[in-house]
């Protein structure tokens, strides 16, 4: 577990409140619940870099050209490591009018019920993909969105950060 924590240290943003959490973790055998408390205090901006960050070292390790859900499962499996919640698959319902269909679509990940991760293996992202994660988001009352496509020689222009001005 101190493991977890000296990865998480890591985030440039976060080294003061993890610095003091630290010489408290050494002190304690319940060292998760102390993690968890202070991830679950962070704001959007945070987890989307722990999020960037993740997906950095995943497309650095694997390379491109794996199908979509290695990168997915890969990315949710480090993210869950680091003590974030993590929905895979989750369910986006869809309403219209009076109607209601539960399994309409489903986002690959929901990060700390705050962020959606469309993780992608196509091309380019184009203006389709963009219009899906709003609607993800729409249809989730969130405001923050990434769309990761490792299909790139470079993650960073792989990158598209999508928000939800509902």
């Amino acid at each position: 577990m101190f493991v977890v924590v000296l990865r998480v240290l890591c985030v440039p943003s976060l080294d003061k409140t993890f610095f003091w959490t630290r010489r408290t973790l050494r002190s304690t055998k319940n060292t998760k619940e102390y993690l968890t408390i202070i991830l679950r205090s962070m704001n959007d901006e945070e987890i989307i870099k722990i999020i960037l960050d993740e997906a950095f070292y995943i497309h650095k390790t694997i390379g491109p050209g794996m199908l979509e859900n290695v990168y997915k499962t890969c990315l949710a499996y480090r993210l869950v490591k680091i003590g974030l919640f993590v929905e895979t698959e989750k369910a986006v319902p869809v309403i219209f009018e009076e109607v209601k269909m539960d399994c309409g679509y489903r986002a690959d990940l929901v990060v700390e019920r705050a962020i959606v991760v469309d993780t992608k293996t196509i091309e380019a992202i184009g203006e389709l993909q963009i219009a899906q994660l709003l609607t993800y988001l729409r249809f989730l009352h969130l405001k923050k969105g990434l769309i990761l496509n490792f299909n790139t020689v470079l993650l960073k222009d792989g990158i598209k950060r999508v928000i939800n001005g509902f």
